[in-house]
């Protein structure tokens, strides 16, 4: 028996060196936007063994799982001392959710986990469930986790067992290892979900991207990316919210939207990564789209291209969730290149590489959403128009150049 064990632990240990240390591999030819790889950068399998099973062979002759996980998912992220940090939700069997920090030194391969889980204070009143941070270095010189707290509505009858009230918690550390737990956001809201700290000073005071909610599962009248101020981030109270993104009638955010991760700041503007939601016959659909707001008016859109930034593809589309993306983390890299890291249907992380010259590109030069069919043909007929154009162009080229220029 003690040699099966051991044989058993020396084979799991081989495969999981092997799946830490696979390269990953772009996907070409891609859209020209972004470059998508050929494996998640976290699953449930990147779990360390340490954690998933008692390494004793006398109290696990069988080397058993005793600790399952079931998802990785939704991570915040940063750049931290050189190294590429994603701050994951980690789901366990038991359906509760904690965060565990993994790091990289090339940002698209090689995550490994730390040691141990993130350690996240309780308040007074404790969380049931915590996930989808979102990390933010602040301009006041914390590091910010801004993330959804869960507990369940005591409004509710004894017969339904899944109403729930979810808030902003807010946590703060100088080195993510230990964290002080603020008091959770207030707001007029009666619950708020995918709350986005901005990360420098507005006025002096604090800003924040809100979702301001109905209900858990309902945005309701409130739906919409949210925008308000808040003078402490020891007692984080926003009086007063505007909606500055909403949710529009057949659109990919008809149902609902919120932000992603922090802005990152351009000579241009602020570009926002957020995600969308609308209702099909077989569920929700979950893509990110993109945005643009002004750098001194933070509250007003300047650019957002129609339709989706990126959606789930392939095996994407398949998980304990299906047909979702969602991302609350993205790293800007000083040469400008951009990390984003997204989960696909609530069960895996996946990166994608862009840089900032071009998101904006993209996020300045492709055509808004007219939001009726007729404008959609006649934004595809000007580039039609357009391209026809060009291809006269080239016929007459005599160097034969194929873009017409010599």
């Amino acid at each position: 028996m003690r040699t099966e064990f051991f044989n058993r632990l020396s084979e799991l240990e081989k495969r999981h060196e092997e799946l830490l240390s696979l390269p990953n591999e772009e996907i070409t030819p891609g859209n020209g936007i972004f470059k998508r790889y050929k494996h998640p950068v976290l699953t449930a399998k990147h779990i360390p063994l340490f954690w998933r099973y008692d390494l004793n062979p006398q109290n696990n002759p069988h080397l058993m799982e005793r600790f399952a996980i079931n998802a990785v998912l939704n991570a915040g992220a940063i750049k931290w001392n050189d190294r590429y940090i994603v701050m994951a939700r980690v789901e366990a069997a038991d359906r509760k959710s904690f965060f565990a920090i993994a790091e990289s030194p090339n940002g698209t391969d090689n995550f490994r986990f730390w040691d141990y889980p993130v350690n996240i204070p309780e308040t007074d009143l404790p969380d049931t469930n915590i996930y989808d941070i979102r990390l933010v270095q602040h301009q006041d010189g914390w590091i910010y986790g801004l993330f959804c707290t869960e507990r369940r509505d005591g409004s509710a009858p004894e017969s339904d067992q899944s109403a729930a009230i979810a808030q902003c918690g807010i946590v703060r550390t100088k080195d993510l290892v230990s964290w002080e737990r603020l008091k959770d956001l207030k707001t007029p809201s009666p619950q708020q979900r995918n709350v986005v700290l901005h990360p420098e000073w507005v006025n002096g005071q604090y800003a924040f991207y809100t979702r301001p909610q109905d209900s858990f599962i309902e945005a309701g009248k409130g739906g919409g990316i949210g925008f308000g101020l808040s003078e402490s981030m020891e007692e984080a109270r926003i009086d007063h919210e505007i909606v500055i993104d909403k949710k529009i009638y057949h659109t990919v955010y008809e149902l609902k939207n919120g932000a992603g991760p922090a802005p990152i700041k351009t000579k241009q503007g602020w570009l926002h990564l957020a995600h969308g939601v609308r209702n099909t016959a077989a569920g929700l659909r979950y893509v990110l789209y993109m945005f643009m707001t002004d750098l001194n008016d933070l509250t007003k859109v300047i650019y957002k291209p129609a339709g989706y930034f990126l959606a789930p593809e392939g095996e994407e589309r398949t998980g304990d969730v299906s047909n979702v993306v969602f991302s609350n983390g993205w790293i800007a890299d000083e040469d400008g290149t951009v990390f984003i890291y997204y989960a696909s249907s609530d069960t895996r992380v996946h990166v994608a590489v862009s840089s900032i010259d071009k998101l904006l590109d993209y996020v300045m030069n492709t055509v808004p959403d007219g939001f009726t069919s007729a404008e959609t043909v006649r934004t595809l007929t000007e580039l039609i128009d357009k391209n026809q154009s060009q291809s006269l162009v080239n016929a007459l080229n005599p160097l034969g150049n194929k873009t017409g220029k010599a």
